[in-house]
């Protein structure tokens, strides 16, 4: 492959390209998180209101995330070792939630959760309530953050070679027992950094939850609330704390990625 020289017009090109990017995201990013003092981010984490929804988006995130792991992966492992009729549509299937208006993914929940739609009656009747719930938020996070998890885990199993399990499959053991000792330790990577794109994905979200769940308000909620009655002064601490969850959380993906290429 052809190296590009520091001689090369394209490579000024593509440098300075890339700090236009970076300024593009570090900019604001930075302008925001240095705006509140240390005693005004000290004053918020104390705000038991703040805590409360910071911790609910992460809870609701987590729950969210290991409802994909739980029935993402064996759908991924489908994807990443079947080739069936229909495949394609069922991957664009999965990967709608990416691609929908936000607002779109509350409607189109809240029209078959309500007392109109069959499916609304009978969680009313197993007293099960979608609106203003926490159960709403997670099936919420949980539709918007599946199909990161699915792709991610999907793609590491067909890093998998076959033949590692068709020389289980040869030794009599069974499928399950090969998936369960063979596949799933080689993808475990792939499913952690699942996991984590599934929850930062999940708790990022806003414009579905505001339609489904407004109360309890988890952290982008309340950060619209403070920036609609107060603006940026009340609403940008909050900020500060999300973004610092969220960077935390890419992070580790980063170190996870790292080490899986360095051990591939």
């Amino acid at each position: 492959m052809g190296k590009i020289t520091k001689k090369e017009p394209f490579f000024w090109i593509a440098v300075s390209c890339g700090l236009v990017i970076m300024l593009l995201i570090l900019l604001p990013l930075i302008q925001m998180l240095t705006a509140p003092s240390f005693s005004i981010l000290k004053e918020t984490i104390q705000d038991k209101d703040v805590v409360r929804s910071i911790w609910l988006s992460v809870y609701t995130a987590g729950l969210a995330a290991t409802i994909s792991f739980l029935f993402g992966t064996p759908l991924a492992y489908v994807l990443a070792r079947s080739c069936f009729r229909g495949k394609h549509l069922i991957e664009s299937i999965i990967d709608l939630p990416i691609v929908i208006p936000h607002p779109v993914v509350g409607i189109a929940i809240l029209s078959v959760a309500g007392r109109g739609h069959w499916l609304g009656q009978l969680f009313s009747e197993l007293g099960i309530r979608i609106m203003g719930s926490v159960t709403g938020i997670v099936v919420v996070l949980t539709f918007v953050g599946l199909p990161f998890y699915v792709n991610a885990v999907k793609t590491g199993f067909e890093g998998i070679s076959p033949r590692l399990e068709n020389v289980s499959r040869s030794l009599g053991a069974s499928m399950f027992s090969t998936f369960c000792r063979v596949t799933f330790p080689l993808a475990r990577r792939s499913m952690l950094i699942g996991i984590i794109m599934c929850s930062a994905r999940a708790i990022s979200e806003f414009g579905a939850v505001v339609i489904i769940a407004y109360h309890p308000m988890i952290a982008p909620v309340l950060l619209y609330e403070r920036f609609e009655s107060y603006g940026l002064k009340y609403s940008q601490p909050v900020a500060v704390w999300l973004v610092s969850i969220c960077l935390a959380l890419f992070l580790i993906l980063r170190i996870l990625t790292l080490r899986n290429t360095k051990n591939s």
